[in-house]
This record gives structure tokens, C-alpha cells and sequence, in this order.
């Protein structure tokens, strides 16, 4: 179920970190809204990782018709040619704007880490107020027999490591947008 004020504490600290956040209703506007992105971003390439194979082919076919090119798997080849990842993520943590994603995937890690943008796609009933509140899904994960490995993204890549100036993009995307994808209770 939806909770209107974790939705909107969600954006307010994602927002905090500069992660670009709107609200979606189907997941057919994440597409359209990656497909827009990467145009006005002069991007010729998209990856969607996490996709059924039927919503693949949709976005394909919206890809095709702005004349770009959605990368197939395995990425690992074509690793330098990503531009914009698309992803579908588990769950968002409010207190802190940040996103949960099983990246236990090879392809899902790549395009996740090195697209220029990233588009991740969150439904509001999987916003979680703290990250302690994600202790039954995680646990649970855990104890599955075999290796799991989760990101947590809290924003776009940035660093001040290097003489203390501020760098983006150094070690992911320069960009991240948060769709939040309220559900219809209709």
C-alpha cells in the first residue's frame, strides 16, 4: 500500500542528493520519459535490465521509432556504448532518498554503473520509511542458497576526493532520475 508521506519524503531526500524524482503511473511512461531523456541528452544507446520480455519488446519498439538502439545482453562487450540504464528497483529507503536494487546480475551491475544516466524505476508500495524496515526482505535474501548482491544508490555518482573539488560521474552515472510509480487503486 501507498503511503503518501513516504512517497513525498522519498523525493524531498533524493531530491537532497540531486536525483532528479517524478511520478509515473504506468510502466510504459518510465519507457517514453527514458526514450525522452536520452534524446535531449544526445544518447544513441538504452539498456533496460530487470525487464519481462514483453515490456523489452515494447520499449524496443519506442526505442526504434526515436532511432535508438536498445542494447542487447550480455552487456559486457558492449559496456562502452551504454548510455542510459533503465532499471526496475526493489525498494527505497525515505529517510535517506536512497534506492535498493539486486544487482546480483552481471548485465544489471554494468548497466547500472556505467550509463551516463540512470532511470530506475521504483513502485511506491515498495518505499520503506529506514533502512531497518527492510530487515524481513533482506534476511530472507540472505538465507537463499545462493550469492546475492544488493546496491544501495543514494543519488548520482559524485566524489571529493580528488584535491576536495566536487566530480560527478566518476565512479557511475552522472545522472540519476527516480520514477515513483504510484500504483492505481481503482
Amino acid at each position: 500500500m501507498q503511503n503518501p508521506d513516504l512517497i513525498k519524503r522519498m523525493q524531498e531526500k533524493a531530491e537532497a542528493v540531486q536525483a532528479i524524482v517524478s511520478k509515473i503511473i504506468r510502466l510504459k511512461d518510465a519507457f517514453q520519459y527514458t526514450v525522452d531523456v536520452t534524446k535531449k541528452q544526445g544518447g544513441q544507446t538504452v539498456v533496460a535490465a530487470g525487464l519481462e520480455a514483453e515490456d523489452q519488446a515494447l520499449l524496443k519498439k519506442q526505442c526504434e521509432t526515436a532511432n535508438l538502439t536498445l542494447l542487447d545482453f550480455p552487456l559486457r562487450p558492449q559496456a562502452d556504448k551504454i548510455h542510459t540504464a533503465l532499471t526496475p528497483v526493489d525498494w527505497g529507503i525515505a529517510e535517506t532518498g536512497t534506492l535498493v536494487l539486486d544487482s546480483t546480475s552481471e548485465d544489471i551491475r554494468i548497466a547500472t554503473m556505467l550509463a551516463e544516466t540512470h532511470v530506475a524505476v521504483l513502485p511506491a508500495s515498495k518505499i520503506k520509511p529506514d533502512s531497518m524496515s527492510l530487515e524481513n526482505e533482506l534476511n530472507a535474501a540472505l538465507k537463499r542458497d545462493a550469492p546475492i548482491y544488493y546496491a544501495f544508490i543514494t543519488g548520482a555518482s559524485r566524489t571529493a576526493d580528488i584535491e576536495r573539488v566536487l566530480a560527478v560521474g566518476v565512479h557511475g552515472p552522472k545522472e540519476l532520475h527516480i520514477l515513483i510509480m504510484e500504483e492505481n487503486n481503482a
